[in-house]
C-alpha cells in the first residue's frame, strides 16, 4: 500500500505545526540536496560496475583463442 493525498497532507500539517513555517523550507532543502547526493552517489557505483563489467568481457574475449581458418 502507498501513501496517498491525504496521508500526505496530514503529514506536511504535522510537520508545519512541530517544525513552523521558518524551519520548513530548511529541511526541504536539506532532503532534496540528500536525495540528488544518493542518486549521485547510485549512478556512481552503477557506472563502475558497467565498467567492471565491460573490463571482464574484454579480457575473456582476448584470452580466448582464436582459431586460424
Amino acid at each position: 500500500m502507498g501513501i496517498g493525498g491525504i496521508e500526505i497532507l496530514v503529514i506536511l500539517v504535522i510537520a508545519l505545526v512541530v517544525f513552523g513555517p521558518k524551519k520548513l523550507p530548511e529541511m526541504g532543502r536539506s532532503l532534496g540536496k540528500a536525495i540528488r547526493e544518493f542518486k549521485s552517489a547510485g549512478n556512481d557505483i552503477q557506472d563502475e560496475l558497467n565498467r567492471a563489467a565491460n573490463e571482464t568481457e574484454t579480457d575473456k574475449r582476448d584470452k580466448t583463442p582464436k582459431s586460424n581458418a
